[in-house]
């Protein structure tokens, strides 16, 4: 797999973003509010950005609502060959976004203290795993403070990938509203490509 750097999907992917509502607004800075009040303490763990920040973007962009289906914990193989090996690479994808069998959206969540790009290689090995039939396919990375989304391109002999920019989620409220409007964007991307 490598990277293209020539793809600008995620520069140009905001620019018919839809406008937010007031209310959804609210739920944003509620969610902030909330995951800062957990982390007094100690750095929330994986299950708390799932919880906290994960479900109420998810809500917010559609994903609870027909024509998605939202899975957690979803088993995943893939064979990684070269001219040497072969190797076969379980894994768990910790929620997948549906629309019958084609995959919209992979979402990788680590705990609030690991780098938000640590999860990027394990995120590009589910996107790889998706079906063969798609050409497209969208991942997103948090660790609850930050968010960043990935798009793979399968092609016949070299899946290619692109990632967007970092997005902090809870230092830069236009970045938040960044996100939940690429959200919004990749589940009507995703609709308009298979109407």
């Amino acid at each position: 797999m490598r990277f293209d750097s020539s793809d600008r999907f995620f520069d140009e992917w905001l620019n018919n973003a839809p406008t937010l509502t007031e209310a959804e607004l609210q739920v944003l800075e509620r969610l902030t509010r909330n995951y800062t009040y957990l982390s007094q303490e100690e750095p929330p763990l994986e299950e708390i950005v799932k919880l906290v920040v994960v479900s109420p973007l998810l809500d917010l962009a559609g994903f609870y609502q027909f024509p998605f289906l939202v899975k957690a914990e979803v088993s995943t193989n893939i064979e990684v060959a070269d001219e040497a090996n072969a190797m076969a690479v379980q894994g768990r994808i910790d929620i997948l976004v549906i629309q019958d069998s084609f995959w919209i959206l992979v979402i990788e969540s680590k705990p609030a203290r690991i780098d938000v790009t640590a999860g990027i290689p394990q995120a590009l090995t589910y996107l790889l795993s998706a079906p063969n039939l798609q050409p497209s396919c969208y991942g997103m990375v948090t660790n609850g403070r930050e968010v960043l989304f990935l798009k793979c391109d399968h092609h016949q002999n070299a899946p290619q990938y692109t990632r967007s920019p970092t997005y902090r989620l809870l230092e830069n409220t236009a970045e938040r509203i960044q996100v939940l409007q690429g959200l919004k964007q990749i589940g009507s991307y995703i609709g308009d490509l298979r109407s």
